[in-house]
C-alpha cells in the first residue's frame, strides 16, 4: 500500500531553518502533485505549498519568500525548506501526493518555534 513517511521536524529558534522531507512507497502509479499542509492547535489545518509533477509551486501568502518546496521525482520525495522561521510556524506539517485518483497523507511531524 501507498506510504508517506515524514522527517525532519524538531525544535528550533525563531530566525532558524529546517528541512522536512517526504518520500512516497508503494504506489503503483505516477506521482501528481504533492504539497506541504499545517494544522497548529486549535486551527484547522490549512495549505503551506504545494507543487506539481511538472514543478509549478503554489505558497500560502503566510510563507512566501521564506519557505520553499521541491521534489526529486526519481526518489518519490517532497521537501519543504523552512528558512527564517516565526513562532506562528509552530504546527504539525503533512504531507500529501495525488496518486491516481486519490490523495494520500503522511502520519504528520511536529515543528515547534521557540520566541
Amino acid at each position: 500500500q501507498v506510504q508517506l513517511v515524514e522527517s525532519g521536524g524538531g525544535l528550533v529558534q525563531a530566525g532558524g531553518s529546517l528541512r522536512l522531507s517526504c518520500a512516497v512507497s508503494g504506489n503503483r502509479f505516477s506521482i501528481h502533485a504533492m504539497g506541504w499542509y499545517r494544522q497548529a492547535d486549535g486551527k484547522q489545518r490549512e495549505l503551506v505549498a504545494r507543487i506539481t509533477s511538472g514543478g509549478s509551486t503554489t505558497y500560502a501568502d503566510s510563507v512566501k519568500d521564506r519557505f520553499a518546496i521541491s521534489r526529486d521525482n526519481a526518489k518519490n520525495t517532497v521537501y519543504l525548506q523552512m528558512n527564517s522561521l516565526r513562532p506562528e510556524d509552530t504546527a504539525v506539517y503533512y504531507c500529501n501526493a495525488d496518486i491516481g485518483l486519490s490523495r494520500y497523507w503522511g502520519q504528520g511531524t511536529q515543528v515547534t518555534v521557540s520566541s
